[in-house]
């Protein structure tokens, strides 16, 4: 009888998805093999899987999901209006994993693969081109997925799987985390250019006690440096305007709203003079991390060294 509500069947109405699929998965290859035929013995053919196992796999099926898939006409078959339903739903979900394992293949391809790569805000304008260049040269099809973001932003990205490298600072220290120093990169005292420290070349951080600050919004890496290198020279900084963007804190310095402990720009901006600071030592080093343990895929791993071997000479000159 067609379309015959089977009592029998393995999975209740409370069942799990996750249960469903992982039962249910192994069979609907076969089920859309049958279907398309609708001759268990073509199928079997045209599947090169033995006739018995393919019979088997389609009732065990129909007994899995309670209901009659086929009609059955001696050795010839037809779908049910249920059969008819579920394969399209089937052949929708089989194409949408042929899809996904061919992006998987094509991201781990060791010649056109893909690479998903973190980096903070300051480091995009000239650092990470420079190695993206740098690194093509050997290797001209690797794809990047590039991604702009905070230190703890980026780290959270590792970690959901959603990164495999970053360019972070400061170093991270987490043991789900493999991290290594590449660089250090001075910090400077960035003051507007009508600012009374604008003629000196050097500067104790000190002198800048009575100063008001911008700085990055806490959570960035830089924000925690600039705290802590003024805590070092004896003041906690008064902060009347947070940002997101490196640049845009030069701005709001042009605009003398302030001053800011910022690395040096790509460009010289106008409209600011920038000090170095002799004591506290104010720089901050820079490293790539990656999750411990996540096994890499060739295009990652060769990036990977990539960035190792510019240890020491990873920032422009």
């Amino acid at each position: 009888m067609q379309h015959q509500q089977r009592s029998q069947g393995r999975l209740s109405p409370s069942s799990d998805t996750e249960d469903i699929v992982a039962l249910l998965a192994p069979r609907l290859v076969h089920f859309a093999g049958v279907a398309r035929t609708e001759h268990v013995t073509r199928a079997a053919q045209e599947m090169q899987v033995p006739q018995s196992t393919l019979s088997r796999s389609v009732v065990r099926l129909e007994q899995d999901l309670g209901v009659d898939l086929f009609a059955r006409h001696g050795r010839t078959l037809s779908l049910t209006p249920a059969g008819r339903a579920f394969l399209a739903s089937v052949e929708r979900a089989l194409a949408e994993i042929g899809r996904a394992a061919d992006e998987v293949r094509a991201d781990a391809d060791p010649a056109t693969g893909k690479v998903a790569f973190g980096f903070l805000h300051t480091m995009g304008a000239e650092t990470v081109p420079g190695l993206l260049h740098a690194f093509r040269a050997d290797h001209p099809r690797i794809r990047f997925s590039l991604v702009q973001n905070h230190g703890d932003a980026m780290l959270e990205g590792l970690r959901a799987g959603e990164l495999d490298l970053c360019l972070t600072s400061p170093v991270p220290d987490a043991p789900d985390l493999v991290a290594r120093r590449l660089d250090e990169q001075k910090l400077r005292l960035v003051v507007p250019a009508d600012h009374r420290l604008a003629g000196r070349r050097r500067i104790r951080l000190a002198e800048a006690a009575d100063e008001t600050f911008v700085t990055l919004e806490p959570g960035y890496g830089l924000r925690r440096i600039t705290d802590a290198l003024c805590a070092e020279a004896g003041f906690r900084p008064r902060v009347a305007f947070e940002g997101e963007e490196a640049e845009t804190l030069r701005g709001l310095v042009a605009a003398g709203l302030g001053v800011a402990l910022l690395p040096p720009p790509a460009v010289p901006r106008p409209g600011v003079v920038e000090l170095n600071v002799t004591s506290p030592r104010a720089a901050r080093e820079i490293g790539v991390a990656w999750l411990a343990e996540r096994p890499d895929t060739l295009p990652v791993t060769a990036f990977k060294k990539f960035l190792l071997s510019r240890r020491g000479r990873l920032l422009p000159d």
